[in-house]
């Protein structure tokens, strides 16, 4: 499969890899609480779980039309430009600052809203996270398209995003409450919420993925069955 064969591809890998920087972003610039409480757990979530959620609706996409072969490059494209985004943060927290900008600013407040992204804890626990979540995603997608002969798509979306979400909440708010960048008292009113959210965000845009992918398959001529495939993660 040649990717320069294909009109919207190279399209999806770019939402793709902007989604993902900036969700992470918005992960360790604020947490949302929504007022009350759910079997007696506060409900409150990372500022990335209003965007992330997109991240597996293309992902579910490309599994689907392209192919597994296809999602696991974008992932990692995508693994890249949140890599050189928080080199780019941790960089420019160690230049000098200006003093004006510190006055009204300053370094206190860029740390406590990048922090996350600049010392690389958010990098880890995301990476962590869809080594966890997006693959076994993808992967339990690509088997079940073969198992259900291309059948029942919504079925196949969200039962592989119940497996995927679950690990990659768990593993996202895991690690970066052990790297400080959110509170450990936080840690199950984060999962709870966030896994919530995010499944909850993924079945509310089934009409959605049912719509891009048909077009696809239609505009792009394909439709691929990862029949007899290696599941490797490079």
């Amino acid at each position: 499969m040649q990717n320069n064969s294909f009109k919207y591809l190279d399209l999806i890998t770019a939402f793709f890899a902007v989604i993902l920087v900036t969700s992470n972003a918005a992960s360790s610039a604020k947490i949302v609480s929504l007022g009350f409480s759910l079997f007696g757990i506060t409900l409150a979530f990372d500022g990335g779980t209003l965007l992330f959620p997109l991240s597996y609706v293309l992902g579910d996409i490309l599994t689907e039309v392209y192919g597994f072969r296809a999602a696991r490059r974008v992932i990692w494209t995508g693994f890249a430009c949140l890599a050189l985004s928080a080199l780019m943060f941790f960089i420019l927290q160690k230049l000098p600052s200006d003093p004006h900008w510190e006055s009204y600013t300053g370094s206190a407040a860029y740390k406590a809203i990048l922090g996350g992204m600049s010392s690389g804890a958010i990098v880890l626990a995301s990476l962590a996270a869809y080594l966890a979540g997006e693959f076994s995603n993808s992967i339990l997608l690509s088997k079940m398209k073969v198992l259900f002969r291309g059948r029942f798509l919504w079925i196949r979306t969200i039962g592989s995003s119940v497996i995927g979400e679950l690990l990659d909440s768990l593993v996202f708010v895991g690690i970066a409450s052990l790297a400080g960048v959110f509170g450990r008292e936080l840690f199950l009113s984060l999962v709870f919420t966030n896994y919530l959210l995010k499944l909850s965000l993924e079945i509310i845009l089934t009409p959605f993925t049912y719509l891009a992918v048909g077009f696809l398959k239609k505009t792009e001529g394909i439709d691929v069955y990862d029949k007899g495939i290696k599941y490797r993660l490079i």
